[in-house]
């Protein structure tokens, strides 16, 4: 049996995320009590026929002691040798507070009390926070949309192979915020902009004459070679920690060249059976699974072997 559990902030895009499962297949439940997770589990296995994948949505609608709880409730079904995933969905409060204006809803945490939305959204947060602590995928939801929140959840949970790493790598702009699923980021702004020459502002680093431009450069592929050392050295106590999902964001100014070039070069260093590599290029809108389509790797530094 998969479980997933799906959590986060309301209006973070939680129902969206629950219908896609369902319409994959999963038996899907919303606002399930956090205490009622392994008995439900238990019962589902006991069913003719058992239930294969399950999905059910735990939130702040729940009591306040039971989110407390949540990790050991967590732990309880996981012993049971149940296949279990914490996706948490999250959006900063300005877009929160804009999708609530805009649909006109009640905030769950307003109702029976003198909150403002302002103030739910940010109880919200700490009352979740044993959850996402323990998540094992954050989705920043921001910049979404339904289409594309829907094939994030078909093409990295429903997908997901248990005992398997997938290894995100996403470039960003920091004009518009550090992605909040991001679990290690690289800044990348100290090397050489090709915005500012004007012959070559309108391509992304995928292209040919942004790829010349920045191997014309030394610093640039000594950034790489360290970044690509790094996650070398680390990756391997990522693995045997068990996560199942790992989000490495590199980010330039508009995170159109410069951050695009360097993905797209180490994503194919890290491409092994061991791990499922997934490329997203926030500015761009570009999210998918490493193909043969992705350029080779950088050209090593002079002096330098490629593994180093």
């Amino acid at each position: 049996m998969q479980l997933v559990i799906i959590s986060g902030r309301s209006g973070s895009g939680k129902s969206i995320a629950l219908q896609a499962l369902e319409d994959l297949g999963y038996y899907a439940i919303d606002n399930l009590p956090a205490n009622l997770l392994a008995p439900l589990i238990d019962e589902l296995r006991s069913e003719p026929p058992a239930r294969a994948n399950v999905a059910v949505s735990i939130d702040a609608r729940n009591v306040p002691e039971s989110l407390e709880r949540f990790p050991v409730l967590l732990e309880a079904v996981r012993e049971r040798g149940i296949d279990t995933q914490v996706v948490y969905l999250t959006a900063d409060a300005k877009i929160l507070l804009e999708r609530y204006s805009a649909t006109r809803r009640r905030h769950p945490l307003t109702r029976g009390n003198d909150m403002t939305l302002a103030e739910a959204i940010d109880h919200e947060q700490e009352f979740l926070a044993p959850i996402r602590r323990v998540a094992d995928l954050v989705i920043d939801t921001r910049g979404l949309s339904v289409h594309d929140l829907r094939a994030r959840i078909s093409e990295q949970v429903a997908r997901h192979t248990g005992g398997r790493l997938t290894l995100t790598f996403e470039s960003f702009g920091f004009k518009r915020g550090v992605p909040l699923d991001a679990d290690m980021v690289f800044d990348v702004r100290c090397l050489p902009n090709p915005f500012w020459d004007p012959e070559l502002r309108g391509f992304d680093g995928r292209d040919s004459e942004i790829i010349e431009f920045l191997e014309a450069y030394p610093d640039v592929h000594a950034m790489a070679g360290d970044i690509h050392a790094w996650l070398t050295r680390w990756l391997p106590a990522y693995l045997a920690s068990h996560r199942s999902y790992l989000t490495v964001a590199i980010g330039c100014t508009g995170g159109h060249h410069r951050s695009v070039y360097l993905i797209e070069r180490l994503a194919r260093h890290f491409h092994h059976e061991a791990v499922d590599i997934r490329l997203r290029h926030r500015e761009l809108g570009v999210h998918t699974a490493l193909s043969e389509n992705i350029a080779p790797p950088l050209t090593p530094p002079r002096g330098l072997d490629a593994d180093t």
